[in-house]
């Protein structure tokens, strides 16, 4: 008689393994649950709910940690969720293939985020982008938590690589909704989580408070507001700052600029990203604003599409062109940094070794504050008992280059293994997306 299918586990309990608590590592066993994706509490699971383990895995002595959020991504395996395909079908097989991608480097949620466009491109692309909610199976990887839309009302003098004809200012409301769509900034299914504008353009502080009551994010960026005019963004509602020090008006003694928030007497004092990739930031600029507001320090990548990709010449959405070295992205023919192409974990990797942090505090860095920022304190960046059950095991090598390294070994969403670097990576390939 052939023998029967083998019954995936629905209980699975790691034992021998360093959990993230706190800011700290601790020897715990933790128990999940496959059939509803969460975590769960051990003792509570044995005596109470009378479970036992269909599956035991024996770490040795590896760390598992919160799945990784990363709050700023252009795109990765070489779609750029800027950039519409012919179809919507099309673009939505792009997203797959990045979801997929993303999770062997141990990102588990992510907002997708779109660089200044036309109204004609987010009326295109930002219906894929929002939350797929139960809609998401594990075996996708990566889920999007809601687009991060980075301008198109930003200053011009501090637009970065952001193409300058598309930039605009807002007077109302109406002017927002105008550019991203009604459908798109309110309503339970809504796409947008983030924006990030510059309160000084225009009248854009007066619609702080009107886009925090749709439950999104304000965020300063791309912005030469002084310090009074930053702050009067936080007062009207703005809790996050987009890559602090990159793109907005540098530090001065007599006017501290954005970078002045974290300063601050007055509390909550936002959250700030970071781009911990060695190019967009001195390692020492990293350590003052940690040591400034070591909170609200939420690491990002800001990853081009480029990520894993050859080092070479490629186009960009606006017409130029981007040359990639090694993890660097630069604009052709000048010096200007046009993102990143580092992944997540590296920044993790390169934040411990530069700040003095605990490897817990840099992994919630990349966890439990970006979880935090975006109202999911309990659901996601946590191994508390009724979160997401999206893991990551890392081993901690000590690498003759670089120093101390955490790696991603396998990955867990919603209480399933969908990569395991020790049996080949994940089965699933990644499909080429359309405009690769």
């Amino acid at each position: 008689m052939p023998g029967k299918a083998s019954t995936p586990p629905r209980i699975t309990k790691f034992t021998n393994c360093r959990i993230v608590k706190g800011t700290e590592l601790i020897e715990q066993d933790l128990w999940i649950d496959s059939l509803s994706g969460k975590i769960l509490r051990d003792q509570e699971a044995f005596y109470e709910l009378h479970l036992s383990p269909d599956e035991v895995i024996d770490l040795g002595g590896r760390i598992l940690a919160p799945g990784l959020i990363d709050i700023q991504l252009n795109g990765a395996q070489g779609f750029d969720f800027s950039v519409p395909c012919a179809t919507k079908e099309e673009y939505d097989e792009g997203l797959r293939a990045v979801n997929r991608g993303l999770a062997r480097t141990g990102v588990t949620s992510y907002l997708p985020t779109i660089v200044s466009s036309t109204p004609e491109v987010y009326s295109q692309v930002l219906p894929s982008l929002g939350p797929p909610g139960d809609k998401h199976r594990s075996e996708d990887g990566a889920e999007s938590l809601g687009a991060h839309i980075e301008g198109p009302f930003i200053s011009p003098g501090r637009n970065g690589c952001h193409k300058t004809e598309v930039l605009r200012a807002a007077t109302h409301w109406d002017d927002l909704v105008a550019c991203y769509g009604k459908e798109n900034l309110t309503g339970p299914t809504k796409s947008v989580k983030m924006i990030t504008a510059a309160p000084e353009v225009g009248n854009m502080v007066s619609n702080i408070g009107a886009v925090a009551a749709q439950d999104i994010i304000f965020s300063i960026g791309h912005s030469d507001a002084t310090y009074e005019q930053a702050l009067a963004a936080t007062k009207e509602g703005a809790t996050m700052i987009t890559h602090l020090f990159n793109a907005m008006r540098p530090f001065y003694h007599r006017n501290p600029g954005v970078f002045g928030l974290l300063g601050q007497n007055e509390r909550p004092r936002p959250y700030y990203g970071i781009i911990a990739d060695g190019i967009h930031l001195h390692p020492t600029s990293i350590r003052i604003a940690y040591n400034a507001h070591p909170e609200g320090l939420v690491l990002v990548t800001d990853a081009m599409k480029l990520c894993g990709l050859p080092d070479g010449v490629y186009e960009w959405t606006n017409g130029e062109r981007i040359v990639k070295t090694g993890a660097r992205l630069t604009l052709e023919g000048s010096d200007r940094i046009a993102g990143s192409s580092a992944t997540l974990i590296e920044c993790v990797n390169n934040f411990r070794r530069w700040t003095n942090a605990s490897t817990a505090e840099a992994l919630n860095s990349a966890t439990a504050v970006p979880a935090r920022l975006l109202g999911l304190k309990g659901v996601k960046g946590t191994l508390d008992k009724g979160a997401d059950a999206d893991l990551v095991v890392l081993d901690d090598v000590q690498d003759s280059y670089s120093g101390p390294t955490l790696t991603v070994v396998q990955v867990w969403k919603r209480g399933a293994k969908i990569y395991d670097n020790e049996k080949g990576g994940a089965e699933t390939p990644v499909g080429m997306p359309c405009h690769a």
